[in-house]
């Protein structure tokens, strides 16, 4: 409809004349894809990914994503700034789009101004870094401060679980054996410091009681940590990657510096025959949460930055265009892992409901938001995956020769956005989504929650406690 959402589900016999109408039958008709996890022309490691808001948006709708939560980055020590800087990046955004904001460092500043980050612009996640050492990182102190602001904010604290400072003692340890090239990136960054890092990450968040998200969950160490805070009831919700649950690390020893470099990414893409094989086990019932893609592309010339050092080699990976047409022709229609339901759950619905834009988004239902595509399930209609059709401003891609589902058309609310294989937006078209606090599916009995697990814990008081010693004395 004219405003952008759905007017009815269902048999419809009065068409308005010049609705164009299409023919869907024997197709899937899902909720627009929803990336919880990119950066798009985000200066990193002396470079900025390639793909923009114009360039990233048109590979995302191309592969049936109709709205993706960016990382917002501090702008000179201020999340203000760094807000006001990613909306004018977004001023080309051809669909819609959110914001996480980063939390690099910790003072008083940060504190009052995550008040109005939440409050005022409407972003209602913050993520810190535990990697990233000397850059990104911040401490354990500064993440329970931050833990707790975020709490009494009603947002959702995310985490880069990696421990930066085996991180950094790893990469000097390969630098020193002479190791320098794409793989011994892998080889400084191990599953063990993942694991540590992500279960540290938990179980802080647990002492202070909020709500947590384990972004880029890539080895079953981190992901055995999801499990066991999940055992324990706590509020954590882990997110694998495209890459994590398709890709194997071998790549990263190729002869082919491009190609190596292509797949170098933080925490690294582990073992697909073990680490990727817990990771597709554990999106099925539900250990992890939802997909995402960690899109962050630097091209091959920005790349060879790191042809000598891998330290400096810019980390990143595509993902925007393949994640939901990659995931069913792999998840859904080979191995037969996920249902369709829990297809739209991985892909859209559960991140709409995490950062609080459900039923707006995820769902194709009378008053939501018209965002959604069309997909071909029948394997004679799949496609390969090439570099040289895809719409990102990469000019490799990490995906190809994968096979494909066919994404024939996706809709942005209420217009065609890509349909025939051609994009139909442009720069301009898409809006900035407030994310409000208080996600019910995050926050939804907390207080109540915490408030007995603190008595069970800890079944005292001074009253009972004082009565025990006086009974005591007089026997």
């Amino acid at each position: 409809s004219a405003t952008g959402k759905v007017v009815k589900v269902g048999e419809v016999t009065d068409v308005p004349a010049g609705t164009k109408t299409l023919d869907v039958t024997n197709k899937m008709v899902m909720p627009g894809g929803i990336d919880p996890h990119t950066h798009l022309e985000m200066p990193f490691m002396g470079q900025t990914a390639c793909d923009d808001y114009s360039s990233g948006h048109k590979a995302a709708l191309a592969g049936g994503t109709t709205m993706h939560i960016d990382f917002a980055l501090p702008v000179d020590g201020s999340l203000l700034k760094g807000y006001d800087v990613w909306r004018k990046k977004g001023e080309k955004a051809n669909m819609d789009y959110a914001f996480h904001m980063a939390v690099t460092a910790w003072n008083q500043q940060i504190s009052r101004e995550m008040d109005v980050i939440v409050n005022e612009k409407k972003v209602n996640s913050f993520k810190f870094f535990m990697a990233y050492k000397g850059a990104l990182m911040v401490n354990d102190e500064q993440l329970l401060e931050g833990f707790q602001r975020v709490l009494d904010l009603g947002a959702l604290a995310q985490v880069h679980a990696e421990n930066g400072d085996g991180v950094a003692f790893g990469q000097q340890k390969q630098i020193d054996s002479g190791c320098y090239q794409p793989h011994c990136h892998a080889l400084s960054r191990p599953a063990i410091l993942e694991g540590e890092a992500t279960n540290r990450a938990i179980q802080l968040s647990s002492f202070v009681g909020n709500p947590l998200y384990v972004v880029h969950v890539m080895s079953q160490e981190a992901a055995e940590a999801c499990r066991r805070g999940k055992e324990q009831g706590l509020r954590v919700w882990c997110e694998p990657t495209l890459a994590g649950l398709t890709k194997d690390e071998s790549e990263m020893w190729s002869d082919d510096f491009s190609w190596a470099a292509a797949h170098v990414m933080s925490p690294p893409i582990r073992k697909l025959n073990e680490d990727g094989q817990v990771l597709r086990k554990y999106l099925k019932s539900r250990i992890l949460d939802l997909v995402a893609t960690d899109h962050a592309v630097f091209n091959t010339t920005q790349k060879k930055a790191g042809v000598k050092d891998f330290r400096v080699l810019p980390n990143g990976i595509n993902g925007l265009e393949e994640r939901i047409p990659v995931l069913w022709a792999e998840l859904v229609h080979r191995t037969g892992l996920l249902t369709p339901q829990e297809f739209v759950r991985a892909t859209s619905s559960q991140a709409a409901k995490l950062f609080n834009v459900y039923p707006r988004k995820g769902l194709v239902a009378e008053g939501s938001d018209a965002d959604l595509f069309v997909l071909d399930p029948r394997p004679e209609t799949f496609e390969k995956v090439e570099a040289a059709k895809h719409h990102s401003a990469l000019d490799l891609n990490a995906f190809e020769g994968f096979t494909k589902a066919k994404v024939e058309t996706t809709i942005s609310r209420g217009k065609l956005a890509w349909h025939n294989n051609e994009i139909l937006t442009k720069d301009g078209d898409g809006r900035y989504i407030e994310t409000e606090p208080f996600a019910p599916l995050v926050y939804d009995g907390l207080v109540r929650e915490n408030s007995i697990r603190h008595q069970s814990e800890f079944p005292y008081t001074v009253a009972n406690t004082a009565a025990k010693r006086k009974a005591k004395s007089e026997l």
